[in-house]
């Protein structure tokens, strides 16, 4: 419901109560910035996109975004419109009047929430005066040849003065609300904390610049977390003035907040301050739901990736496909902080257990991690192409045969089957099997790598020496590209990808949050996640037995590298031992917890956060309980029932065991029991119900 209609405080949840009566509530007004509104460069993108839905239906007409303006995103999505609000239209024209360019209109996104866009070009000349005056507030100086940090002083610059503009015509009434994202967009809030403007505000950093670079170095990062001289550290890598800027924005914000316990420990080190909130990212649940039909997408997409395996295995294919396991990793190439180095060496410690105890599964790993590359694998695209002539030429023979089996079946004969096919179909199938011989190992990876000597996931490919051999039972494959479906190789979206295969694998070592191991579980797919994500401290937190859910978590934290990776590999051999029937129930599982990661239930820590905002800025006009934090009683999942599907729970002895012990496991397990069960665990995060007339609900009261 809008914000703008909902003042009677029958259904605000939890809303902040005023106390001036003469102040209209209704006028509040809500603005995030961030650099990545309209312009995708990495999670935070996502972030305010899946979010904007759930803030737009709180917010209505209220709610604005802030970002940068590039032609080649707005073109795509953004619809150009007036201002309906004739404080942001004033606001905006005094800011043309001096030369600045402002653009205004709907991101077509879903919630379709307005957008302002400052273009940066545009008010460029103002570069050395705007970080003059940021030195005199901050004493913090930007080096010229940082375009980066420049364009975050001219972002800021234009943030702060439309925020001056804007509360200037509200008479110092608190009536804005500026929520920051990230460092790039730190410098508008130093500057209107600076100028007293009356704003609250609010910052919310999604990783620590520091932390990323220490992590990227091989540091052993969280057990020195208090040994680190964090301005040495800065100096050296140059980050200091980008370090200051962060740190600066942490300390100036009446909020401040971060996205996981892992990383609120992170900025209690790196930036000497620890969050008010935790704000967990949640993924717009709809656009992933595919109802009850998420089980028949597995099987439909799993097939079409068994189609390119079918072309790219063409002459070693002596596995049955039917018992098969695909495993994924996805990401930016990040060798060491996505845990691609664990995951590599955990596989070859997989494919050792597979082949000593001479199972009959096999897994085929693919790597999605976009590097620079020249073009498709010669080799790859063979493979394709020698598939679908296969195709084609048992589709002839196919026909020419059931023509023959017709003719004979319409005379009422029985055809003599050593005759049905002649000569010329017995040379056509042998060339076809010729064809199919190579004299090399299937390629590890789909595309020539520019700089194949030195790439870091090759390399440890040689070392292991996993490299597609028949006697391996792990097969490894780099695609080091985006998927897409217009690709000749693989003709898969990545979500079609996901749904396809079995299981994704996400050992990070550095992952303020982690967004890929959501995405499968909101698509019904187990993964592999750590508790150093915050989506493994999140997973840890709210779901009592996670692997019965398919959530593995792996110790990187507590434990030895190598422990970590035993784990790891326990973990990926005991999904292995899994029949069909456990991976289908798991599966079930992992996508009744979609819930847990929908904005409409995540979306309460972010109000909490607006709610604190406005209570510390304004604290005689609004007032907060002290117990407002967020509660999540209630808000488990408890260890299933039936134990078997849970992976630590069904290894065996011995990789053989009876058919008979699976079906006394199944008969325990009911599924609509345990959803009936789990949906009980999730509730509504506020008490929707009227209040009694002339009882207020101050702000704070939240109710699960």
């Amino acid at each position: 419901m809008p914000l703008g209609r909902s003042l009677s405080m029958t259904s605000l949840n939890g809303l902040p109560q005023c106390e001036d009566e003469d102040l209209p509530v209704e006028d509040l007004l809500l603005f995030e910035i961030s650099w990545e509104v309209t312009n995708k460069v990495g999670g935070i993108y996502t972030v305010i996109q899946t979010k904007a839905k759930t803030t737009a239906d709180e917010w209505g007409e209220n709610y604005f975004l802030i970002g940068p303006y590039f032609e080649q995103n707005v073109k795509t999505q953004v619809e150009f419109s007036e201002p309906p609000n004739p404080a942001v239209k004033k606001a905006m024209d005094t800011m043309k009047s001096q030369g600045c360019q402002v653009f205004f209109g709907r991101w077509l996104i879903e919630g379709s929430p307005y957008v302002l866009l400052f273009d940066i070009g545009s008010a460029a000349w103002n570069l050395d005066k705007w970080k003059g005056e940021f030195w005199e507030v901050s004493n913090i100086g930007i080096p010229f040849h940082d375009r980066e940090a420049n364009d975050a002083v001219i972002f800021g610059s234009l943030t702060a003065w439309f925020l001056k503009e804007l509360s200037c015509q509200f008479d110092d009434k608190p009536n804005i609300i500026a929520h920051f994202h990230e460092w790039q967009a730190g410098v508008g809030l130093i500057l209107s904390r600076s100028r007293k403007l009356p704003v609250a505000t609010i910052f919310t950093t999604h990783a620590t610049l520091l932390g990323r670079y220490l992590c990227a170095a091989s540091l052993d990062f969280y057990n020195n977390l208090d040994q680190f001289d964090i301005d040495k550290e800065a100096g050296e890598r140059q980050i200091y003035h980008r370090y200051c800027m962060e740190r600066a924005s942490v300390h100036c914000a009446h909020v401040f907040t971060t996205v996981s316990q892992i990383t609120a420990t992170e900025a209690e080190h790196m930036l000497k301050k620890s969050p008010d909130v935790v704000t967990p990212n949640g993924l717009n649940i709809k656009k992933f739901s595919a109802m009850h039909e998420f089980q028949n997408l597995h099987s439909m997409y799993k097939a079409r990736i068994q189609e390119f395996i079918r072309g790219h295995f063409y002459g070693h294919l002596d596995f049955d496909l039917d018992k098969t396991l695909f495993f994924f990793i996805a990401g930016r190439y990040e060798f060491s902080n996505k845990g691609a180095d664990m995951f590599l060496e955990a596989l070859s410690r997989l494919n050792f257990l597979l082949r000593v105890h001479k199972t009959d599964v096999t897994v085929v790993v693919f790597f999605i991690m976009p590097a620079k590359t020249n073009n498709f694998n010669v080799e790859t695209l063979k493979g394709q192409a020698v598939r679908k002539q296969l195709w084609d030429t048992a589709q002839s023979v196919k026909e020419k045969f059931g023509r023959k089996l017709y003719n004979a079946l319409l005379k009422g004969e029985i055809p003599d089957l050593n005759k049905i096919l002649d000569r010329d179909d017995i040379s056509i199938m042998k060339r076809a099997i010729f064809s199919t011989q190579r004299h090399s190992l299937p390629p590890v990876t789909t595309h020539n790598m520019i700089d194949d000597s030195n790439d870091p996931i090759l390399n440890t490919i040689r070392r292991i020496g996993l490299f597609n051999n028949r006697t391996d039972r792990v097969k490894v494959i780099l695609h080091p590209e985006f998927l897409s479906s217009t690709s000749p190789l693989l003709p898969l979206d990545y979500e079609e990808f996901v749904r396809g295969c079995h299981l994704g694998v996400f050992p990070s070592y550095y992952e303020p949050w982690g967004y890929t191991p959501a995405e499968c579980t909101v698509m019904g797919i187990p993964s592999v996640t750590t508790n150093l994500s915050g989506f493994g401290c999140f997973m840890q937190e709210h779901v009592a037995d996670p692997e019965a859910y398919g959530i593995y978590i792996v110790d990187r934290r507590f434990r030895s590298p190598d422990e970590s990776c035993n784990q790891l590999t326990h973990f990926l051999y005991s999904f292995c031992q899994q029949n069909r029937r456990q991976r289908i129930i798991q599966r079930n599982r992992t996508e009744r917890l979609s819930d847990l990661l929908d904005w409409k239930y995540l979306g309460r820590y972010y109000m909490h956060a607006r709610h604190l905002a406005l209570s510390r800025t304004f604290p005689d006009k609004f007032e907060m309980e002290r117990s407002a934090p967020p509660k999540t009683e209630g808000f488990r999942y408890p260890r299933p029932s039936s134990v078997p599907p849970s992976p630590s729970a069904s290894q065996h002895s011995s990789p053989h065991h009876s058919e008979a012990e699976d079906e006394d496991e199944d008969e325990r397990y009911d599924e609509d029991e345990e959803a009936e069960r789990d949906r009980q665990n999730i509730k509504s995060p506020f008490s929707m119900g009227a209040l009694p007339q002339g009882k207020k609900k101050q702000h704070g009261e939240y109710r699960n």
